[in-house]
């Protein structure tokens, strides 16, 4: 016996309203955090169950939405007669979702559910094994996205019935009902079965799928919106692949011994220890400052192509007033963009940015030259002494870093070996503002830390060098 819309509606209120007492009585009366460690798993599983269940109507309400607001019924359909300009419109602002989330939905509904041709023929529905867990509420949103987005772009290529057992593989396995008694697989691990039955299904889909990708590869740089530029785009799976390598070379922590000399302050330490906790930024922002160090990598190398025969150098102007003051601000030059006087006097440390000072009549009254950045011969012996970043705690290498000049350029200070230091693209751009001190002393630097840090203030030598290393344990043998 068919059910009438009247009936389903009314029971869905009733649902709705039970659903409603329950959330209010699990949020106002702290009846969740009364539950025992089982009565909490069992209200995990039973509230997912229900998930799944709404994830099948949701569906299904995508899929009429869509179905009544194709574009061939003209001004009839269901969108245009709401003021939407089409169905995921509609979908959106009818669920307050997201236009993703609403695309999702319909996506879905296009794989799940029976849908009709032109002429009103009703077509089956792609995966019926996948209906099925559905409707039972066997399978949610998550598992079903992992099998529909990866064997419906090749289920036109496969054979029919090689593409049902592998989409009735896939949903036993995910639903815990194969013969071999498994449990549920998670979303995460259907799709990656998902992937292998791909390639079984569509072995010459590789190449056709590495080809689409190298179309739709690209990287877009944004406005400037707040301080911020927004950069977006898709990376090739190997490009991704070697930019996590790298991303994994500069933040992995090292783990060799080199803490001998007990006049050094600051060593390898364990997690909960203030050196540890003294780097607040989050791993979103180191990743940021790695793609900043290797820009600065890039600027300085010799197989760099040239512009117009120099380097390509980003300038950064200011004026001559706003150079030495604490609030000042320079212009990026080629953009609207602004950024602090220090970002401006430390420009010039490091290859790819150059600085220019203009006196307030316009006139030029500084260029930074060759002889304010450190030369390579420079660099070379610069890194080979410190080996790193000189700020205890930090170890990236010092072939990523900037050369800082401990006393700045422009207050007389040397470009030379004894008053440059190794600083990572972080450590320099905030020398000025995070509490670090740095002295040369006979050539050698050494560093103090915070007050909050190191309360004593003591002055350390980096721990970074090998030789400084090595000539401490000689000097630690010999007595």
């Amino acid at each position: 016996m068919e059910t009438a819309p009247t009936t389903v509606l009314e029971t869905l209120s009733r649902l709705d309203e039970l659903l409603d007492g329950a959330t209010r009585a699990t949020t106002r009366d702290d009846v969740v955090r009364a539950m025992t460690d089982a009565e909490i798993l069992t209200f995990t599983q039973v509230t997912e169950s229900l998930g799944r269940r709404v994830d099948a109507l949701r569906i299904i309400a995508a899929g009429q939405i869509d179905e009544r607001s194709r574009p061939e019924l003209g001004d009839e359909r269901l969108s245009a007669c709401h003021g939407c300009t089409n169905a995921t419109d509609l979908l959106s602002r009818t669920t307050r979702s997201s236009a993703v989330t609403a695309r999702m939905r319909m996506r879905q509904a296009h794989a799940v559910l029976p849908r009709t041709t032109l002429s009103g023929a009703p077509i089956p529905a792609l995966f019926p094994a996948l209906r099925d867990a559905v409707s039972n509420g066997a399978i949610g949103m998550d598992g079903i996205g992992a099998i529909v987005n990866t064997l419906a772009p090749i289920a036109d290529r496969c054979d029919p019935a090689h593409l049902a057992a592998a989409e009735r593989e896939l949903v036993a396995a995910a639903s815990g009902t194969s013969p071999d008694e498994a449990p549920p697989c998670t979303a995460d691990d259907t799709r990656l079965q998902a992937k292998v039955w791909a390639l079984v299904l569509d072995p010459d889909g590789a190449l056709p799928e590495y080809e689409r990708a190298v179309r739709r590869r690209g990287i877009v740089l944004g406005r400037e919106h707040d301080g911020l530029v927004r950069l977006h785009g898709e990376l090739l799976p190997d490009v991704a692949a070697q930019f996590q390598r790298l991303v994994d070379a500069h933040l992995s922590p090292r783990v060799e011994d080199r803490t001998d000399d007990p006049g050094v302050v600051f060593r390898e330490a364990p997690a909960d220890t203030a050196e540890a906790t003294s780097d607040a930024r989050t791993h979103a922002q180191k990743v940021h400052d790695v793609f900043a160090s290797l820009l600065g990598v890039a600027a300085r190398a010799a197989e760099t192509p040239t512009l117009g025969g120099l380097a390509p150098t980003l300038l950064i102007t200011i004026s001559a007033a706003e150079l030495d003051s604490e609030d000042g601000v320079g212009f990026v030059d080629g953009t609207d963009c602004t950024v602090p006087a220090f970002v401006a006097r430390q420009a010039g440390c490091c290859g790819g940015i150059q600085r220019l000072v203009v006196g307030g009549d316009g006139r030029i009254i500084e260029l930074g030259s060759a002889n304010r950045t450190f030369s390579g011969q420079q660099r070379r012996a610069i890194v080979a002494r410190d080996g790193e970043c000189i700020i205890p705690g930090c170890h990236v290498s010092a072939a990523w870093c900037e050369i800082h000049h401990v006393v700045e350029h422009a207050r007389g200070g040397p470009t030379h070996t004894s008053n440059g230091v190794t600083l990572c693209w972080w450590h320099h751009r905030t020398i000025q503002t995070s509490g670090w001190e740095i002295r040369m002393t006979d050539g050698v630097p050494k560093v103090r830390a915070p007050a909050a840090t190191d309360p004593a203030r003591r002055w350390c030598r980096p721990a970074g060098s090998m030789h400084l290393a090595r000539d401490r344990r000689r000097r630690k043998l010999t007595g």
